[in-house]
């Protein structure tokens, strides 16, 4: 490199606008700080207090020198005249620390950012030296990057060589262009040096403008004047300070928001936020909210909080009604610099949601009701309500409850099927015996609790019960007893009595009845319920079930208690019947067939329909001529009979007669029918043979007799009822007048009789001439029949109400008839005597008392009765 005698000094200018060579006009003074950005190095990285670190310069474009400083982080003061000192102790954790310095000025807050920096000194090293105080005679002194010394003609410099970063704040506000930082060589004694850089907003697009980076790269170069490289390139970074040039934007406009009305001072309703474009974890973007206004100001202007940091907005005062206010609108502000920047504005609205702050309340406060005793789930009262909260959510739904009066739980409630309805029911029968009158406190509530104390509305509720004619009862409902089977007729069983539960009055009497007695075995007395036997029993009768015999005892009272029909109760006696000897053994084989030649024996099954101790083991004895021709023993387990033919016999019937006795002596003779054959062992093998002395072509004579005397019989039959068939001469002649006698005793069949036949009530008026009749079925309306009832006690009042409808029923067969009976045979000198005529005569007639034999004669009574009419 040769040697130049003149040194060159390059200094680095940035340009925000296109460079222009010419010299700039100098501008207009404005109040500020004399640097864009001031940093401070330290050696090291822990501050103690009280420590000075440099001065700050700030010109109002006046003669002040003293101003009032302010200092973003509260560690570090600013005096009067500008001096940055430490109030207390600080450790620069990542090497380094920033933050804010302000003033006032013309109204107006001027910061600057201020970056205290940790760059240790090593002796080995070369390095530059950046600084921002000001020089004397100048506005602001130059930082100067000397490049790195080089040993032994141009080399690279080595790669440990750090070169601090050169920070320039944003949006400066000139004039241009503005000098950022000196670059020198240390060899700008010996050469003269021609300076440059190169990179993005160098030699690289954009070509004299920055664009939006937070950093730049450059390249120095220091070029010795005909000599090439003086220095190695020497990296530049350029590191752009944000500046507070954009402002909150809120994320939504407007913001929606609910809250509850029973809300308390302190809940949280929503949340706002805001986003900053300047640098994140800067004063630019630490933004700050604020409620500027509240729409409306009822029932105070300060209804919510807002959080200034989070956003949350709060509620600040109690009183939120939904029924009176339902939406509230705040205007909202977010600034930056912790609320001292850029603003902007947005707007949150608030809709205030029921909560369940009206109790509800019964619409009649008492009720007076009347109650039958003895039904389960009879409808008592129906309460409604009323309830101030919103219709349909569970702060307005409904529940009630039975708090007092009630203790035994007789009473249910519910709710309606509105929700706004309280129902009580009968939970269990009432007893007008035991109490008659019932008085219950009901508290209603909602479904939900409630948001605040509210008090809790109630009604009186006196339920009075109504008396009923209740069945008698007996106890117990079941009773049994025990009694041999043969006890004598006549005499008692048992004494089975009820009592009628309407205790309240004591003219009741009770009469009763036995129903259910199949065998027939039983009498009661009707009124003390003295039971008796009426015939013998048998515990082996079909009746009889697992030994016991069972009836339906009724008890029914006279009903006048209070004027209602008779009412029935039941009870049941059960009679375990003891058991006797009553029945001998029987043999149940009644034939047998055998062969006459080695005859096998024959083994007979015992029954005993008397029980264990009254039965096995048996004894047996041949009886009459039978012990001539058979032998007869008992089987190992004296249950059965082992019968045996030891003589021979010609083939035939025989009959055997055999006493079979229980382990008590009880004995019965039974016959056994025995076919003796012609046969060998025990293939027991008969062919035909004669019965009851007569052979077969006998039989089929007698048959054939038989046959012929029937078909005789039926020609007969047949002869006189086709002479019957033919007309025969009137008994009397036409002109022949004579009273004529009629049968009417044939009343039909009772009944039993349900084919009713009306032609026997007119024997004798079918071929008598002209006499005619006709049979009409009434078309009025048939009276109503009760159903066969279920329970057996009320069969008596079945049967009572049914004939009182039958008698009253004009449809039930058979039918009045209109007959004619004016016929008195031909040219009669005397005047008719039919009563069909004679209506204009007999006006002397009473037939008023037709009105007073009941409705039998009530169509007489409106035929002859009626006057003129």
């Amino acid at each position: 490199m040769g040697a130049f005698w003149f040194v060159e000094l390059g200094i680095l200018t940035l340009f925000l606008q296109a460079f222009n060579p010419g010299s700039s006009e100098e501008s207009k003074c404005l109040p500020g700080f004399n640097s864009e950005m001031y940093i401070f190095k330290v050696e090291r990285n822990h501050l103690q207090s009280g420590r000075r670190l440099g001065k700050v310069v700030f010109d109002d474009c006046t003669s002040r020198t003293s101003f009032l400083f302010h200092s973003e982080d509260s560690r570090f003061k600013v005096d009067g005249d500008g001096t940055l000192k430490l109030k207390r102790g600080v450790t620069l954790h990542n090497g380094h620390k920033e933050f804010y310095v302000s003033t006032q000025s013309k109204g107006k807050k001027i910061t600057v950012p201020v970056r205290v920096l940790h760059e240790a000194r090593h002796g080995h090293h070369h390095h530059h030296e950046m600084t921002t105080q000001p020089q004397p005679g100048s506005s602001l002194s130059l930082p100067v990057l000397n490049f790195p010394k080089s040993s032994g003609g141009l080399k690279r410099r080595k790669r440990d060589w750090v070169i601090p970063p050169i920070n320039f704040p944003e949006n400066g506000r000139g004039p241009f262009p503005k000098h950022m930082v000196q670059i020198r060589s240390n060899n700008d004694k010996e050469v003269k040096i021609l300076y440059s850089i190169t990179g993005p907003g160098a030699d690289q697009p954009p070509v004299g403008l920055f664009t939006k980076k937070d950093k730049y790269i450059l390249l120095a170069h220091a070029v010795a004047v005909g000599a090439g490289k003086a220095e190695a390139p020497m990296d530049i970074i350029v590191k752009v300070i944000d500046m507070n040039d954009n402002k909150p934007v809120f994320t939504q406009d407007p913001f929606t928001g609910t809250v509850p009305e029973a809300s308390k001072p302190g809940d949280e309703v929503m949340q706002v936020t805001a986003t900053d474009a300047d640098e994140e974890g800067s004063a630019n973007s630490d933004v700050r909210y604020t409620i500027l206004s509240q729409e409306p100001q009822l029932p105070s202007p300060n209804m919510f909080v807002i959080n200034p940091v989070t956003g949350m907005i709060r509620v600040n005062a109690a009183g939120l009604d939904r029924e009176n206010i339902l939406k509230y609108t705040l205007e909202i502000q977010a600034a930056d610099l912790e609320g001292n920047g850029l603003t902007s504005f947005g707007k949150a609205i608030i809709t205030v949601t029921d909560s369940n702050d009206n109790a509800p309340q019964f619409v009649t406060p008492s009720y007076t009701v009347s109650v039958p005793e003895n039904k389960v789930d009879a409808l008592v009262v129906k309460m409604p309500v009323t309830d101030g909260d919103d219709p349909h959510s569970s702060a307005w739904a409904t529940t009630f409850k039975i708090v007092d009066g009630d203790p035994q739980g007789l009473f249910n409630v519910s709710t309606g099927p509105s929700k706004m309805e309280g129902i009580i029911t009968t939970a269990k029968p009432l007893d007008f015996e035991k109490n008659n009158k019932y008085t219950l406190l009901v508290t209603v509530a909602n479904e939900v609790p409630f948001a605040v104390p509210l008090p809790t509305s109630t009604a009186t509720v006196i339920v009075n019960v109504e008396d009923v004619n209740e069945a008698p009862v007996f106890s117990p409902v079941e009773k049994m007893i025990k009694k041999p089977e043969d006890l004598p007729v006549d005499s008692d069983l048992v004494l089975y009595t009820a009592t009628d539960p309407d205790t309240y009055f004591i003219y009741n009497l009770l009469y009763f009845f036995i129903r259910n007695d199949l065998a027939g075995w039983l009498s009661i007395n009707k009124d003390t319920g003295l039971i008796k036997v009426k015939s013998p029993m048998d515990r082996e009768s079909t009746f009889v079930q697992d030994n016991k015999y069972s009836v339906v005892v009724l008890g029914t009272d006279n009903g006048i208690s209070i004027n209602e029909i008779p009412a029935t109760g039941t009870g049941t006696l059960i009679i375990e019947l003891e058991d006797v000897n009553d029945n001998p053994p029987t043999i149940d084989e009644r034939m047998i067939k055998v062969c006459n030649k080695e005859s096998s024996p024959q083994l007979l099954s015992i029954t005993d329909k008397d029980g264990a101790g009254f039965a096995a083991p048996y004894t047996v004895q041949l009886q009459g001529s039978s012990l001539s021709n058979w032998t007869a023993r008992m089987n190992d387990t004296k249950t059965g009979i082992i019968l045996t033919l030891k003589t021979m016999l010609d083939s035939g019937d025989y009959t055997v007669v055999l006493r079979v006795s229980d382990n008590q002596g009880l004995h019965q003779e039974s016959t056994i029918q025995a076919s003796v054959c012609d046969c060998k062992g025990a293939d027991v093998q008969c062919i035909d043979k004669a019965v009851a002395g007569f052979g077969l072509s006998s039989i089929l004579g007698i048959l054939g007799a038989i046959l012929l005397l029937l078909l005789l019989s039926l020609l007969l039959l047949m002869f006189l009822r086709k002479r019957g068939g033919e007309k025969k001469e009137p008994l009397l002649q036409e002109d022949d007048v004579r009273d004529n006698i009629y049968y009417y005793d044939e009343e039909g069949g009772g009944e039993d009789d349900q084919d009713f036949d009306l032609s026997v009530l007119h024997r004798g008026l079918d071929n008598r001439p002209d006499v005619f009749r006709n049979d009409i079925a009434p078309t009025m309306a048939r009276p109503e029949y009760r159903p066969r009832p279920a329970n057996p006690a009320d069969i008596g009042n079945f049967i009572d109400d049914n004939l009182k409808a039958a008698d009253n029923d004009p449809t039930a067969p058979p039918y009045d008839s209109l007959l004619v009976f004016d016929y008195e045979g031909g040219g009669s000198e005397a005047g008719s005597l039919s009563s069909l005529n004679s209506s204009s005569s007999g006006d002397d007639q009473d037939y008023d008392l037709l009105q007073q034999w009941g409705p039998r004669f009530k169509k007489l009574s409106d035929m002859y009765g009626g006057g003129e009419d």
